[in-house]
């Protein structure tokens, strides 16, 4: 989906300033939102491309005058309502007035550190690989109402395969509870001007990540 978040060659919006790579929290607040989204995402009533779908589905008034874990914030409420987890009434009030609907799966502070260790694996079995490392490849102009991972800079733009992982969950169709549908997934190398034209540094290359769906042969 073309939302706020696909930010990736526009202009308006300011430089990149780099963080000190030991920077993970600029407030206590933040700490307790990344808490929540993960015992949150425990309850199983979504899996992370829902997620993700949610934060990327915000209004732009929201999205883009929200911190990083503002942001995370209000798409869990989002979330939390769709599952019936959370009333419009108990989040007016700032507390619960019932039990959970699946509080049988609360995640125990204690299991924390082996969640965050399991990660969330996304390679599965699945078709042979179309393409192989080194073919040119286009990548589809589409613009698709519902999740995508092929942003909007790199569509339509021919670039070269440069390695094959294997089959992995198509965040496409997870998103929409439609399946993981794994498919074959790539690393793709564009140059700059292929991105940008004649203003793009001939010097820089940029790679994304595609799944196989996105490419056709160049």
């Amino acid at each position: 989906m073309n939302g706020p978040h696909d930010l990736g060659g526009r202009h308006g919006f300011g430089p990149v300033v780099p963080e000190d790579a030991g920077t993970r929290f600029h407030a206590e607040w933040e700490k307790r939102a990344l808490g929540l989204t993960l015992a949150a995402g425990a309850l199983g009533h979504w899996n992370i491309d829902v997620s993700r779908h949610a934060r990327e589905s915000l209004p732009p008034v929201i999205y883009y005058t929200s911190s990083y874990y503002g942001i995370w914030l209000r798409a869990l409420e989002t979330l939390l309502k769709g599952a019936g987890e959370l009333s419009e009434a108990e989040f007016a009030a700032g507390h619960a007035q019932r039990p959970g609907k699946r509080a049988d799966r609360r995640l125990a502070p204690e299991a924390v550190p082996g969640v965050l260790a399991a990660g969330g694996p996304t390679e599965r079995p699945g078709p042979r690989p179309g393409f192989a490392i080194g073919d040119r490849v286009r990548t589809r102009n589409h613009q698709p109402p519902g999740h995508t991972r092929l942003p909007s800079y790199a569509r339509a733009r021919v670039g070269t395969v440069t390695a094959s992982h294997g089959s992995h969950v198509f965040p496409d169709s997870n998103a929409h509870f439609e399946g993981e549908q794994p498919q074959p997934l790539y690393t793709v190398e564009f140059t700059a001007e292929e991105l940008y034209g004649a203003d793009g540094d001939p010097t820089l290359t940029v790679s994304i990540d595609a799944w196989e769906s996105y490419l056709d042969r160049a």
